[in-house]
């Protein structure tokens, strides 16, 4: 829906004009526009988008443009202080009421609400449902008016998502005491089973239902064997990456253990999780929130809701129970936007730990397993064990879980930049999905795999399997290559499984089109997985020094105010800001995060240190190039010249080969090949100066080596790529400033 839809919007020409003025956006990100042009219509939403996406302004701009108050339920404490922090650092009305404020503090804020000084009001489901609270809200109803209840991390309502909680089952009780209020449900991951779930148990009323894409595409995705040289591998990642990190174990012991490490290795790192007292928790949130740590470690199940928007990685040092839960804490990375990783250790003694806790599950009354709870949670893990065994590009994977295809070949996962060899297993598929036909659908992947291999089991013997045409004709193949193959076929969607806990394997409209012959099926084979280093994604900006000075002051101005440097303005901000050089009122307010507010409360501080910096390099806001214009060179291909002129334009590499549509490899050889020809190109804006510079320290050390020895000199440190264009630059017999 566009801004020009006709929709009364009061004060403003326009939603993207109430964008820009209460969050300094010039635009709206995908479906969002959409999502509050329906709120703003009185309708019920459930809003289904990924970590990063922009959940929370689709109900906060509304909450601004209609009358009365808007309840926003969310289930963690840390997470509503981090918003509203947030939303009265740019002067928006907003307050929470939770176990954290004393009683005299939760009375002014509750007289503040009925005298209709708030517009946005965070509370925890327990506190809805007591009594006195209960008339609290009929006397806000009466007096100030809700317009919206806002019911955010919505998964937690459905006993199939990751995160159940019992207490969010009753929010359709308010749903009854105020039937004319509409409510807008929002969860950054949720199935299709638990999407329809969530509108079932909140009785959502002709819900418009916003799907966004599940793909984040500035996420790299690696999984490395966990081993005894791990540690080794963090630390140098870490202290390779000055960004901020969320390192996720499975106990509080590991937590303590890993952080205690990083501490007396120099590593400005803190814990977090239960065992710790609420204030410690608190304490050392609002450290890593404000820059004053790098690094959180912390427990997996406790979770961490917050809202800190530039992660650059985030390491699961641990299994993760689930792949809705994986895919979670893993996008608490560059939720800005910017390149970010996320990488996960796989040790298979994790599995025993997992499982020692799917057995914990137990009725608390009666003492006995709850048999339903463990079978969906073994399925799970199955399905989290698929993941990180997998050969097909981590993004099919993972978007296949929430029923989103992808074609795999994002360049940006650890299988895709290092593609094993495939093979055609066609005939070996057929087999697979005629033995699922002819066991009529009702079986898991175990028994199929039986029946192929000529199993003589009760189970099989039992159901008259072994006289099924499909009975023994995989006997050349492993278990576990019928395995790999199943999996590959669930990967790509030519072939389901049911989510209930009993994984029955079922036919698809393609697995039909694989048995006629229609459709060829390849698979990646594993071979020995080599000890990968993610490719370096710093954020690289033009005028280097200008943007970390620009982080000082935004810095030195939140640490005044108390909150969090972002925010201030986001990293993004102030890249385009050492971009742009904004000088005026009128530039700095066209640079997106900046609204009114951010314009009166720090425009002038920030102009001052850009003017500074101009007038010491004699540059002004008109004239000032970004990189020298591109050569004029009849030898120089439109390829080339295109990736050049991107390249000066201050995009990374990542987001060069993203723009282009690209292989990273291939853009990488273009830079090679601009170095060859003796064009000016930033290095470090291509490899990161740390890593350039330790693989000419290595050259330096073995005098002339080859490509191979400075591989196997410089192991797991840096990618392949990274030294092939460093040798570029050295090939040219020069290591001038112009190429630094």
């Amino acid at each position: 829906m566009s801004s020009s839809a006709p929709l009364s919007i009061p004060g403003f020409e326009s939603l993207d004009a109430a964008l820009k003025h209460f969050f300094g956006y010039d635009r709206f990100r995908p479906g969002q526009e959409h999502v509050v042009a329906a709120a703003l219509q009185q309708r019920d939403v459930l809003v289904i988008m990924p970590t990063g996406g922009g959940k929370s302004l689709c109900f906060q701009l509304p909450a601004l443009l209609k009358a009365g108050i808007t309840l926003v339920i969310s289930p963690l404490i840390a997470l509503m202080h981090d918003q509203v922090d947030a939303l009265r650092n740019n002067d928006i009305p907003a307050t929470y009421l939770n176990s954290s404020l004393d009683p005299q503090e939760v009375r002014a804020r509750e007289s503040e609400i009925l005298e209709g000084g708030v517009k946005l009001v965070y509370i925890a489901p327990e506190r809805l449902f007591h009594e006195g609270f209960l008339r609290f809200l009929d006397a806000v109803q009466q007096r100030a008016g809700i317009s919206t209840l806002a019911v955010d991390e919505a998964h937690c309502v459905s006993e199939w998502g990751h995160d159940f909680r019992p207490e969010y089952r009753r929010l359709a009780e308010i749903r009854h005491r105020y039937p004319q209020i509409p409510v807008m449900a929002l969860t950054a991951t949720a199935t299709q089973r638990v999407r329809a779930d969530i509108q079932q148990q909140l009785q959502l009323r002709d819900p418009l239902v916003h799907v966004a894409s599940f793909n984040r595409e500035n996420l790299y995705y690696e999984v490395q064997p966990k081993d005894r040289q791990t540690y080794a591998r963090l630390y140098r990642y870490i202290k390779d990456n000055d960004g901020a990190g969320i390192i996720y174990c499975l106990s509080r012991r590991e937590v303590d253990e890993l952080s205690q490490r990083l501490q007396q290795d120099g590593i400005r790192a803190l814990p977090y999780h239960a065992g710790l007292s609420d204030e410690k928790r608190s304490t050392h949130q609002t450290q890593f929130i404000r820059d004053d740590v790098q690094v959180m470690v912390a427990t997996i199940a406790f979770g961490m809701g917050i809202n800190k928007p530039d992660v650059r990685f985030v390491i699961h040092y641990n299994l993760p129970r689930n792949l809705e839960g994986y895919y979670q804490e893993a996008g608490r990375a560059g939720r800005d936007g910017e390149p970010a990783e996320c990488i996960l250790y796989f040790a298979p003694k994790d599995i025993r730990t997992l499982d020692w806790l799917i057995e914990q599950k137990i009725d608390p009354q009666t003492g006995r397993p709850l048999e339903r709870e463990q079978r969906v949670a073994r399925q799970q893990l199955r399905q989290m064990l698929d993941y990180v065994e997998g050969t097909a590009c981590r993004r099919t994977i993972q978007l296949s879980y929430f029923g989103e295809a992808f074609p795999g070949n994002c360049d940006r996962c650890d299988n895709c930049l290092h593609p094993k060899p495939t093979e055609d297993w066609t005939i070996e598929a057929q087999k697979f999905l005629s033995c699922v036909a002819r066991c009529e659908q009702r079986f898991g992947m175990g028994h199929i795999i039986d029946v192929l291999r000529g199993s003589r089991n009760q189970k099989v013997k039992s159901r008259g399997h072994d006289r099924l045409s499909t009975y023994g004709i995989g006997r050349d193949r492993s278990v576990e290559e019928w395995r790999m193959l199943g999996r590959t076929l669930l990967h790509q969607g030519l072939l389901t499984e049911t989510t209930d806990g009993y994984p029955t394997l079922q036919l698809t409209p393609q697995s039909w089109e694989v048995l006629r012959k229609q459709r060829p099926v390849r698979i990646a084979v594993p071979k020995p997985k080599p000890s990968l280093s993610p490719p370096a994604a710093p954020l690289e900006v033009p005028r280097e020094d200008l943007f970390q000075r620009l982080r000082k002051l935004r810095k030195t101005l939140a640490d005044a105010q108390g909150v969090a440097p972002y925010m201030v303005f986001s990293d993004a901000s102030l890249k385009q800001m050492a971009q742009t050089l904004p000088q005026t009122p009128e530039a700095f307010i066209a640079i997106t995060g900046v609204g009114r507010q951010k314009l009166q409360k720090y425009g002038a501080a920030f102009t001052e240190i850009i003017q500074d910096y101009c007038r010491s390099q004699d540059l002004s806001e008109e004239t000032a190039p970004l990189a020298p214009p591109l050569p004029a060179r009849d030898n120089l291909s439109a390829t080339l010249a295109e990736t050049l002129r991107l390249h000066r334009q201050g995009l990374t590499l990542p987001e060069i080969a993203s723009t282009r549509g690209l292989k990273r490899s291939t853009v990488i050889t273009h830079f090679s090949e601009l170095i060859v020809q003796d064009v000016s190109v930033d290095l470090r804006q291509i490899v990161g100066s740390q890593t350039m510079a330790v693989i000419l320290n290595v050259r330096e050390q073995l005098g002339t080596p080859s490509l191979s020895q400075l591989k196997e000199t410089l192991g797991d440190r840096v990618s392949e790529d990274e030294i092939k264009i460093v040798q570029a630059l050295w090939g040219k017999g020069t290591t001038s400033q112009k190429n630094r």
